[in-house]
């Protein structure tokens, strides 16, 4: 069943140079309303937790370590055919390969270090979403 809603990370990469804003700004102006938003930092064990599908993959505790590395902004955001219209503004997650317009051709840096996080199904977002937010913060 569709939903309305996905959940969002902005990487520790696009804090770091400074890319939170404008990140947010092309989200809003794709017409996407913010219903919650939190500035945190993953522990080790979150983010196991939460890339937990990865654990046998070789770059799983790279990928830990990058999420760790920094904080993050999560967010729940909410749109009409929201993960499907989201994953398309993030575009490609090889930055190389995403399309002009796209957050990540415009801000990630690798395949690696590629910005932000999207999901890629209404159940992970659903998932994800309480993952990262108790009931009361979810608006």
């Amino acid at each position: 069943m569709a939903t309305n809603r996905t959940f969002t990370m902005l990487k520790p990469d696009a804090i770091e140079n400074g890319h939170m804003g404008k990140i947010i700004d092309m989200i809003i102006n794709a017409g996407f309303s913010i219903k919650a938003m939190k500035y945190t930092q993953l522990s080790e064990a979150q983010a196991k937790e939460f890339y937990a599908v990865h654990a046998e993959r070789p770059f799983y505790g790279e990928l830990v370590e990058y999420m760790t590395s920094g904080p993050i902004v999560a967010a729940i955001l909410e749109k009409e055919n929201a993960v499907a219209d989201f994953r398309a503004l993030i575009g490609a997650t090889d930055p190389a390969e995403a399309a002009d317009g796209t957050i990540r051709k415009a801000y990630a840096e690798s395949k690696g270090r590629n910005a932000v996080h999207g999901s890629d199904s209404d159940e992970n977002a659903a998932i994800e979403g309480v993952f990262h937010f108790a009931a009361n913060e979810i608006f």
